[in-house]
């Protein structure tokens, strides 16, 4: 910016800081006339106690009272008003609102306070009513403030705690019995929504059961009206025909009978065809995902660029994305602040310094500042707002050093180096500290495992794995850390599993995996970890397997399109719109994403 740009900027700042003076000492004043009941022209009267005030501070902020002072039936002589529908300490905040633009909003006032600035259509108080109740939400009073909305004209905030109720189903009906309370229509406005977020569609049946239970009498009639909203063809043809068909309720109606055999049919058709999920169906499109896995980059034997794919966990169904071919593979991703980043890595054996990020809304990618130096086979970890690139390898020269890329400066940052060069490791965060595993030194494959806590600046080495891994997945899963798979040398390819406790410092042997692999995707979604791709000895994979704890062993998942090896992985939480646009609508192709030679964007 110039001179001349730098001094008009400064004139506005001053100038703004000038009427805010102004805008204070004479509402400063004014409350002094108040305070001593000079120049007042009215008095407002409600259950016998009296206020006095200035008609035209009043109108100022209240079209309640700009309409009584000023509109066509207004008579400007009369001086005392009674005001009916308002307890006299929500009157005397109104006014004091009025004078001094401040009001006190507290857990006990807060309803009442709301109902009385929307009466006297006060925005100011009626604004900062709801900024509260956003603060204040949470899986117990959220129910209660979505009904609550629906007796005002509040589109925002009923928006966003509809979302939080659509988001935290699960958990909102294991704490609290507000559901209870809702209407018929409220409940189906819930249960019909394709954001719901239930990990199984069982728990919507339950939900609806639990509801009319509590008051079986006036509800039991209402069954078919809810059961149609229930995406029955997500359920097991066993828990159909077991659990929901034998249900008193749904036997004594022939609709909900019909409308389950419907469910057991689909069921099986699309068993039989193993046909992906048909979201043009009702009955049986799935729920849209609260998180989705993304795989960006990556190559195999006829193709050194990929696309971006999505992967939707519980439909366990994979979208292409429209975002251009990725030409790099053995990179880092990330996603931070709503975009995700690809960081370092190669294109067609160009050693890459550049990150990019790409603006999932808009489907835009944009460069960001270069790391300092080429990163090839780079692993990357988010802690703090910012993306830490770890190790990595550039014209034979292995690294130890970190860099620290903050997104609010678009800058990357050297930070303390690691105890060891490594290339082809992986990292992962766990209780607000980093974790990198294995890797390669340029002679050997590394059993060693070091922390780093963003605090002090410091790494601190931790016991080896079991296992030396280049090539491996590590991630942080129910406390542990978990490293997987990779390579202990250039041709035997691993499927075993270790965990590192922080608490004991000790790795042990965790559940093997279906297949050996290295340089795979993996990330922890739906309380699962979900591995995608890789090598495995001979060619780039498709395969995709998902471990869960509670079950102790791995699964396979459906295969993604393409085989892919180098790729790499992160989960996109929230972003509505996007999984609406992905899941239902379709992604055609957009131009290819190309970086010049040499590492630059």
């Amino acid at each position: 910016m110039g001179e001349e740009g730098t001094s008009s900027a400064k004139s506005n700042f001053d100038r703004d800081k000038a009427e805010k003076m102004v805008r204070k000492m004479a509402s400063s004043a004014v409350n002094e006339l108040l305070q001593r009941t000079e120049l007042c022209d009215v008095v407002i009267k409600v259950e016998g106690d009296r206020f006095n005030a200035h008609k035209i501070i009043l109108c100022s902020c209240s079209e309640y009272f700009c309409a009584l002072f000023t509109g066509a039936w207004a008579n400007p002589k009369k001086k005392s008003y009674i005001i009916p529908g308002v307890s006299p300490a929500m009157m005397r905040l109104i006014i004091d609102y009025a004078y001094t633009q401040n009001v006190d909003v507290t857990e006990d006032n807060v309803l009442e306070l709301l109902a009385a600035a929307d009466q006297f259509l006060v925005s100011g108080i009626v604004q900062r009513c709801c900024f509260f109740l956003e603060d204040q939400l949470c899986l117990s009073n959220c129910i209660g403030i979505w009904r609550l909305m629906h007796f005002y004209h509040l589109p925002r905030l009923t928006h966003k705690v509809f979302l939080f109720i659509l988001q935290h189903f699960d958990e909102i009906i294991a704490v609290s019995q507000e559901i209870l309370e809702l209407s018929v229509q409220q409940l189906s406005a819930i249960i019909e929504h394709d954001h719901l977020n239930v990990r199984r569609e069982s728990t919507v049946f339950e939900t609806i059961l639990h509801w009319i239970s509590h008051q079986p009498d006036q509800r039991r009639g209402q069954i078919f009206e809810l059961l149609s909203e229930v995406r029955l063809g997500l359920m097991t043809a066993i828990y159909l025909q077991d659990v929901v068909k034998e249900n008193a309720l749904i036997k004594d109606s022939a609709k909900c009978v019909s409308i389950i055999d419907a469910a057991v049919a689909k069921f099986m058709d699309l068993r039989c065809k193993s046909s992906k999920p048909d979201y043009s169906d009702r009955l049986s499109r799935p729920r849209l995902p609260s998180s989705i896995l993304l795989v960006t980059g990556g190559k195999n034997a006829r193709n050194a660029a990929t696309g971006l794919d999505a992967y939707d966990a519980r439909a366990d169904c994979w979208v292409p994305i429209r975002a251009g071919e990725i030409r790099r593979n053995h990179h880092g991703a990330a996603l931070l602040g709503g975009f995700m980043y690809v960081i370092g890595g190669r294109n067609r054996g160009i050693q890459l310094n550049t990150a990019m990020k790409f603006d999932l809304v808009n489907r835009t990618w944009h460069p960001v500042m270069p790391m300092n130096c080429c990163r090839d086979h780079v692993c990357v970890a988010v802690q703090n707002g910012c993306i830490y690139a770890l190790g990595g390898f550039s014209d034979d020269l292995y690294h130890n050093s970190v860099e620290r890329y903050t997104p609010e400066t678009d800058q990357w940052t050297m930070v303390a180096p690691m105890h060891t060069k490594r290339s082809s490791a992986s990292a992962a965060t766990l209780r607000g500290k980093v974790y990198v595993c294995g890797g390669y030194n340029g002679t050997r494959s590394l059993t060693l495992a070091e922390r780093y806590d963003p605090n002090t600046n410091q790494w601190t080495v931790i016991p080896n794995m079991r296992s030396s891994r280049r090539g491996l997945g590590i991630a942080a899963y129910k406390d542990l850390i978990y490293a997987i798979g990779g390579t202990s040398s250039g041709s035997i390819h691993l499927r075993t599993v270790e965990t590192y406790n922080p608490d004991t410092d000790r790795w042990r042997n965790a559940p093997s995996m279906c297949c050996a692999r290295s340089f795979f995707g993996l990330e922890v979604m739906e309380e699962q970890l979900i591995v995608v791709g890789g090598f495995g000895g001979t060619a780039a994979m498709l395969t995709v397997e998902r471990y869960d704890d509670d079950v102790g062993m791995w699964l396979r998942a459906s295969d993604m399109e393409t085989p892919r090896s180098g790729q790499s992985c992160c989960v996109l939480h929230g972003l509505h719109g996007v999984m609406e646009d992905l899941f239902h609508c379709g992604s055609p192709t957009m131009p290819t994403v190309v970086e010049a030679a040499g590492g630059s964007t």
